[in-house]
């Protein structure tokens, strides 16, 4: 089988998901695409460096190999829009976060092969994904999912002003107890290093939404960080001295997650 993700097995009762650390993109689509969206600008950048710590924790995690311009891991299958009224990128998406278009003229993906990229790429992911979280509930009786993400700060394409630092989304409070919530908010009130919403713009992706049972004893939530915190946005590099301070507080996090 193609190789589309690596999973490494921790033994701590947690996930790690990183749908959006994904660069590489097939020669037969990369040709297809815009000299801007060649780049792949909207990637989680580094989001598989700045979390490494958490293996050491005993966290399992799971990244993809191929960006989300080949297909959206976040999205369901089904293309159904997570933020209606408001505009978002699709599940094969034709527009850039900037506005731009991701293809050439006439280059898009049609139906079939929308279908096809969704066989060859998201289904592993969510295989793997579901199994982990399987594997890790019969022997701890209890999984707790950790989706991250990135972003730039300022998208005007996808919400207004200038995304907080920090974003923790819970679908609103359905995807883990509202015990857990509260002890990741409290992580956050407690520094004052990095701004923070609660369920604000970014509430959770299709993953969290999907995999979060917590009546089931499988918890997920999603933190939204701004790429600001921990790399330089115009260049993608990273930044080891802002990652360091933003991983003192991801660390908190992680441990509430575990707690």
């Amino acid at each position: 089988m193609m190789d589309t993700y690596t999973l490494h097995r921790g033994t701590a009762p947690l996930l790690i998901s990183l749908p959006h650390d994904g660069t590489v993109v097939p020669a037969g689509i990369h040709a297809r695409l815009t000299a801007g969206a060649q780049r792949v600008p909207d990637t989680d950048w580094h989001v598989s460096r700045l979390y490494a710590f958490a293996r050491d924790m005993g966290a399992s995690m799971i990244v993809p190999r191929y960006s989300r311009y080949v297909v959206d891991l976040n999205r369901p299958p089904d293309d159904m829009s997570l933020y209606p009224g408001q505009n978002t990128t699709g599940l094969c998406p034709h527009l850039q976060f900037s506005g731009e278009p991701v293809y050439l003229e006439g280059q898009g993906p049609d139906e079939a092969e929308v279908g096809e990229r969704v066989e060859q790429y998201w289904r592993p992911y969510h295989r793997a994904l579901a199994g982990e979280l399987q594997r890790i509930h019969a022997i701890h009786g209890r999984a707790r999912l950790w989706e991250g993400h990135s972003i730039r700060g300022v998208v005007p394409f996808l919400f207004e002003g200038r995304l907080p630092d920090l974003n923790l989304g819970t679908a609103a409070g359905s995807s883990c107890s509202a015990a857990l919530q509260q002890r990741l908010e409290s992580v956050l009130a407690a520094q004052d290093r990095h701004d923070f919403i609660v369920n604000g713009r970014f509430k959770g992706g299709y993953i969290t939404r999907q995999y979060g049972d917590p009546a089931r004893g499988v918890e997920a939530v999603q933190l939204e960080i701004s790429q600001r915190i921990y790399m330089d946005e115009d260049s993608f590099e990273y930044d080891e001295a802002k990652a360091a301070d933003t991983q003192l507080v991801l660390r908190e996090l992680l441990v509430q997650m575990l707690a």
